[in-house]
C-alpha cells in the first residue's frame, strides 16, 4: 500500500501553456471538476493534456469542459473511464450567469488555464474568459520572451 501511495504526486499543478500564448486572459474563476472511476488517480500521476480543451454552455445553462484528455488508469481495470468525454464544471450560480452572459459577446471563449488538486485533495481547475490573440499580439510575446532570456543571459 505505501508503494502505491508514492506513485502519486502530492503538488498537482498542469498548466495549459498554448492558452496563453494564443489568448488574452480577461477574467479567471475556479471551478470543480466533476469526475468518474480512476480520473483522479490519472490526474495525480499527471496524465493530462490540456491543449486542446475548451468550455461550453448547453441548453440548461450549465457548464461543460470538452476535448480534456485524462489518460485512462494504466492499473484500472474494464472500468477505467473515457479519456476524451465531457466533463461537468462546477460554479456558483452567480458566476455562471456572470460567465454566460459575457461568452456571449463576440470573439469571447472560455479556456482552461491550469488543472491543480486543492489541499483536501479535490480536483480543481482554472478557466478563464478570454479573447483571441491577433498575430501581431503573439510576435509581441515572441520578441518580449526573446529579450528577456537575453537579459537573464547577460546577467550570469
Amino acid at each position: 500500500m505505501s508503494k502505491n501511495k508514492e506513485t502519486f504526486s502530492k503538488n498537482i499543478n498542469i498548466k495549459n501553456r498554448v492558452a496563453s500564448f494564443e489568448f488574452h486572459f480577461i477574467e479567471t474563476f475556479v471551478a470543480g471538476v466533476v469526475l468518474v472511476g480512476t480520473e483522479i488517480k490519472s490526474i495525480r500521476q499527471g496524465k493530462v493534456n490540456m491543449q486542446d480543451a475548451y468550455a461550453f454552455f448547453d441548453e440548461e445553462g450549465e457548464l461543460w469542459l470538452k476535448q480534456l484528455n485524462i489518460s485512462p488508469y494504466e492499473n484500472g481495470t474494464h472500468t477505467n473511464h473515457e479519456a476524451k468525454r465531457e466533463r461537468k464544471l462546477l460554479l456558483k450560480k452567480k458566476e455562471i450567469k456572470r460567465l454566460l452572459s459575457k461568452s456571449e459577446e463576440k470573439g469571447l471563449t472560455i479556456v482552461p488555464t491550469r488543472l491543480f488538486v486543492n489541499e483536501k485533495g479535490f480536483a480543481k481547475i482554472e478557466i478563464a474568459l478570454a479573447r483571441g490573440k491577433k498575430l501581431y499580439d503573439k510576435r509581441e510575446d515572441i520578441k518580449k520572451r526573446d529579450s528577456e532570456r537575453e537579459l537573464q543571459r547577460q546577467e550570469y
